[in-house]
């Protein structure tokens, strides 16, 4: 079949159901779009348009894995303020074209997580920006959204409103403690959800204050548990021809990440360990070490590991030392065993370290900074970085989309846009609305 045909119709027929009559027959569930060109073609969900009303981190990071493998998704944004994450900066990429060259430019925290998206700057003040939403909601497959609960009601956009005029839509609402509970109608931030669902408190040094990790975690790992829900939901409706609400929280997915320490803590009915900063709870040695100029990763995850690592640091006889012999008495003489495992790694570099380690099978690693990592020689090998033609900043360097398909080929196909960049696309060419129509609406403040 010829690349340039979508690979996806635009009917889908699903495995058949009974209805009351008894005649089975199959279920068909009309996709949003057809997959038009050639490089997105082969994704697998080209044909899916997702209406995004996200902004910040865990929905906007959701709805661009989608966009990376294949969605159309359109990005709702305030016309004047756009995104939260516009205006979050430094640092931020210099506008060398168009109207706004003398502006800051396009925040650094915008550029990551917006990619392959359309942006239509619209305003739910307006009754007209309201009713571009329905219409839009009732073309799409799948709406994101992250406002508390309830708040989309008074324009028509909540599950219940929407789903009456798309009922195979597939409504997922990312919020900070869920749909219900006590806490549903509180405002959720990463940082408050790490602390209060456990994940600082085993944050840090062994003796130091909880702290947070380096970056949004709990929003990330939300975004990722909301798109793989979203994707579960699209099968689901294939089979069914059902659309259905997806409720995720930021503070279950946190408590879902916990994982082995969660179960630590339910099976034993013991609180947790606290932190232990680079080192494992019951695994020694298994830390960061310090370096003449910096540090390294050793793990002696079992007794054969800890025999290399003693061989490679010079030290064969530790492997024998009753102290040390198993993991068990390791663990009751970490501090010792560490001390002494520092004490030599204290007297060179780390790339040293590196090169005595390399091939002798234990797990190691430079701790890197950010900017090391993405000048690593595999995170360019397994093409991690990838450069694109920003349409006001020019070429830029994003980190490319992880996942590699040996069919499928995700990839930066657009850059994160401008605010409003596709407003006028998407009100023409999906909504079918005349140049004159949207020319009016823009006079109105209804879009940008």
């Amino acid at each position: 079949m010829s690349l340039q045909k979508p690979l996806l119709p635009l009917i889908r027929a699903s495995r058949t159901h009974k209805p009351l009559n008894g005649i089975s027959r199959p279920i068909y569930r009309q996709l949003a779009t057809a997959a038009g060109a050639a490089e997105t073609a082969t994704l697998p969900l080209a044909g899916i348009r997702v209406l995004d009303m996200t902004r910040v981190l865990a929905g906007p990071y959701c709805t661009q894995i989608l966009g990376d493998l294949g969605a159309e998704v359109i990005k709702i944004e305030h016309p004047v303020r756009g995104d939260d994450t516009r205006a979050w900066g430094p640092p931020y990429a210099k506008h060398i074209k168009g109207d706004h060259t003398d502006g800051p430019g396009e925040s650094t925290y915008f550029l990551s997580v917006n990619r392959n998206k359309k942006s239509l700057g619209l305003s739910f003040a307006h009754p007209s920006g309201v009713e571009i939403l329905h219409k839009l909601a009732k073309d799409c497959d799948v709406l994101v959204e992250n406002y508390l609960p309830g708040a989309l009601k008074k324009y028509g956009m909540d599950y219940e409103s929407v789903s009456k005029v798309n009922p195979a839509l597939i409504y997922a609402s990312i919020t900070g403690y869920g749909q219900t509970g006590p806490y549903s109608s509180r405002a959720g931030y990463d940082v408050m959800v790490e602390a209060e669902m456990g994940l600082m408190h085993i944050t840090g040094s062994r003796d130091g204050p909880p702290v947070k990790v380096g970056v949004a975690v709990t929003d990330l790992t939300t975004g990722l548990y909301t798109s793989n829900s979203i994707m579960a939901a699209l099968l689901g409706r294939a089979r069914t021809g059902k659309g259905q609400h997806v409720d995720v929280a930021l503070s279950d997915c946190q408590v879902a990440t916990l994982a082995n320490m969660a179960s630590s803590c339910l099976i034993s009915g013991k609180p947790d360990s606290g932190r232990w900063g680079t080192a494992h709870p019951s695994i020694v040695p298994y830390k960061g070490f310090k370096t003449a100029d910096g540090d390294v990763l050793l793990g002696g995850g079992n007794d054969r590991l800890f025999g290399i690592m003693c061989e490679k640091l010079g030290k064969p006889e530790w492997a024998k030392d009753e102290r040390f012999f198993t993991n068990n008495v390791r663990v009751k003489n970490r501090n010792v065993l560490e001390d002494m495992i520092e004490a030599e790694t204290k007297k060179t570099t780390t790339k040293e370290w590196l090169d005595v380690f390399e091939g002798s099978g234990l797990p190691y690693a430079a701790i890197n900074d950010i900017q090391s990592t993405l000048s690593h020689e595999h995170v360019l090998a397994r093409d991690m970085v990838k450069e694109v033609e920003h349409p006001t900043c020019g070429p830029i360097k994003l980190v490319n989309t992880p996942v590699k398909y040996s069919f499928s080929t995700p990839s930066i196909r657009t850059p994160p846009p401008t605010l409003g960049q596709h407003t006028d696309e998407i009100l023409t060419d999906v909504l079918g609305m005349s140049d004159s129509d949207v020319k009016s609406l823009r006079s109105e403040g209804v879009v940008a």
